[in-house]
């Protein structure tokens, strides 16, 4: 099970700064959406080149264009980039195509998905690497939790791996790892946090206890 760390709303340096601070706790660095419309593929090329030992995910959150706007999330060295799951398929057809050529893995973004097992199944067939839960922030503030999409993907989901953010803290971590996700997505727990090293500490052990730490 990876540790995602969501890295949002900040500058480049203090990224980089912060990524060195809770380096031994996270196994992907995602240069979100805010991130990469501020900064574009630098922010991804300079995550990468810092943190070569890293697996870096450019959330670029594709709707068009799909191999051109994949491609450069590769490029620059993402190991991730993520497609809209309520795209139409060939966008997410070319989106495979360009990370099959960069020897990436493509992410599908189920935000705003209404028929999570037909799409499930969609993109299993497709061959989607990854299949992501996401409650964002906007449906977290009106009381929304990822918990019920994450149970339903894994009731239907036979191959993809399986990732989940939204609203996750060490407060909560344990229900989250109770249902086994291949991936689980901090940001605003960890880069808001009081002791943001301890908040990844503990997120990271109740991840490696299974749950029980």
């Amino acid at each position: 099970m990876k540790l995602q760390l969501a890295l949002d709303v900040i500058d480049l340096d203090d990224a980089v700064a912060f990524v060195q601070s809770v380096r031994d706790y996270v196994d992907i660095i995602e240069v979100g959406t805010p991130f990469v419309i501020d900064r574009g593929m630098a922010g991804v090329k300079a995550l990468s080149d810092a943190f070569p030992e890293k697996e870096v995910l450019s959330d670029e959150k594709i709707m068009d264009g799909g191999y051109y706007e994949a491609q450069l999330g590769y490029a620059a060295g993402a190991r991730y980039v993520t497609v809209l799951g309520v795209t139409d398929t060939l966008t997410v057809e070319a989106c495979l195509r360009a990370a099959k050529d960069f020897g990436g893995e493509l992410v599908a973004d189920m935000i705003c998905v209404t028929d999570m097992p037909s799409k499930i199944a969609e993109f299993e067939a497709l061959g989607v690497d990854v299949l992501a839960v996401h409650t964002g922030a906007d449906q977290q503030a009106a009381g929304r939790t990822a918990i019920e999409d994450l149970t339903l993907m894994k009731k239907h989901s036979t191959k993809a791996k399986i990732a989940v953010a939204g609203g996750i803290s060490s407060e909560t971590i344990h229900e989250y790892v109770a249902l086994q996700p291949d991936i689980v997505i901090v940001g605003s727990a960890i880069m808001n946090a009081a002791d943001p090293v301890e908040e990844a500490r503990l997120i990271k052990a109740a991840m490696t206890a299974g749950g029980r730490a």
